[in-house]
């Protein structure tokens, strides 16, 4: 196998990458990263939970959306939200992934810490 037949897919803000093949879902390419996005359905594009970003810039790295994803997202198309579960990889590509609230607002505290700020939210 050479090295053109993989595709890198970037997951921000953490950085994480996947190499994959042409044709892979960014839902299966998150799990390939190691990473946790939630999902009820099993990829059938009915729980809308697995949600993520891509830029303007990125989005010839994705197969444009199918009708089904055109159906649940509607006008956050136009936005740059794609289902992973149905965004199939076609080239290198950065995807924004949500972060966890809970997540963020611990981010969120030790940043503040690290600056001398007290934050009370606790």
């Amino acid at each position: 196998m050479n090295a053109k037949s993989q595709i890198t897919v970037t997951f921000l803000p953490e950085q994480r990458t996947a190499s994959v093949k042409h044709g892979v879902t960014l839902l299966e390419a998150v799990r390939k990263a190691g990473i946790v996005l939630p999902t009820r359905c099993g990829g059938k594009a009915g729980c809308m939970m697995c949600k993520v970003s891509v830029e303007r810039t990125d989005a010839a790295g994705l197969r444009p959306p199918a009708e089904a994803e055109k159906r649940k997202l509607g006008s956050l198309l136009d936005e740059g939200v794609r289902l992973a579960c149905q965004a199939a990889v076609w080239g290198d590509v950065q995807v924004h992934i949500p972060e966890d609230p809970l997540k963020a607002a611990v981010r969120r505290r030790l940043e503040a810490a690290r600056r001398g700020e007290s934050e009370d939210l606790w």
